[in-house]
């Protein structure tokens, strides 16, 4: 896994289901209102929102919660009006960060996340300093206890793009709009699957093995995915579990 989704699983663990669940919804939320409100609330004909649809049932979203965000994204009941915001950063020892942004005050959001950096020893990046590196690709995480090639059978089969090791599981890379799919044929053929997600990946990653750096970018992170009006923060560190458990702990 990348060093950002280490760290998420190991969040999520330690936050209190209900509380992160919550704060989950109403990104997710935030997310389907927004693609039904641009390309309508129909997900057969706006491939955006199906995606969303279906990142938000794998997330255990309810369908009358699904179903109340696509009818105020398409105007059938009244919510407020999000403005997309892609914001671009360095964390202590020159780590990118790619953060995305739905709000309804720009201001407002652009201030906290400057504060964010300020607070903790990063710095905003003009528009494009770091965004070239990243390119979105579908992730799937399958449990490391499947042989390799059941693994890539099964996963280039359904559309799968690349099978890599990624320490004790294994990493299959899609296109974006294929992660469901894969996802579904992986786990119809038995396998665990750990997390998908449609995700921004970087072509370089940044090796952390100050544990000083370490603290610092993970506490960026926290600050940044507690705001309600950040959708998702992408980063390209690379930090071994035994950093990571010491920077969290």
């Amino acid at each position: 896994m990348s060093g950002h989704s280490k760290w998420a699983t190991i969040k999520h663990k330690k936050a209190a289901v209900d509380k992160a669940r919550g704060k989950l919804f109403a990104k997710l939320a935030r997310q389907i209102e927004v693609a039904a409100r641009e390309g309508g609330g129909d997900p057969d004909t706006n491939a955006s929102l199906r995606t969303m649809i279906l990142k938000a049932k794998a997330g255990q979203m309810t369908n009358d919660a699904i179903e109340r965000a696509i009818k105020r994204g398409s105007g059938e009941t009244t919510g407020a009006n999000y403005e997309s915001i892609t914001y671009e950063g360095y964390a202590p020892g020159g780590v990118a960060l790619l953060i995305d942004v739905l709000t309804d005050n720009r201001n407002r959001t652009s201030g906290d996340v400057r504060s964010v950096f300020s607070k903790h020893g990063g710095a905003m990046a003009e528009p494009g300093a770091v965004g070239w590196q990243f390119s979105r690709k579908g992730v799937i995480i399958v449990d490391g206890k499947v042989a390799e090639d059941d693994v890539m059978t099964a996963a280039l089969e359904a559309g799968a793009e690349d099978v890599s090791s990624d320490g004790d599981a294994w990493k299959v890379t899609t296109d974006p709009s294929d992660v469901w799919e894969v996802k579904a044929a992986l786990e119809s053929a038995g396998m665990l699957v750990l997390s998908a997600e449609s995700t921004m990946v970087s072509a370089n990653t940044v090796p952390v093995d100050n544990i000083d750096d370490a603290k610092k970018i993970l506490r960026i992170l926290d600050a940044l995915e507690d705001n309600d009006d950040i959708q998702d923060v992408y980063s390209n560190f690379d930090m071994s579990d035994d950093i990571m458990q010491e920077a969290s702990a």
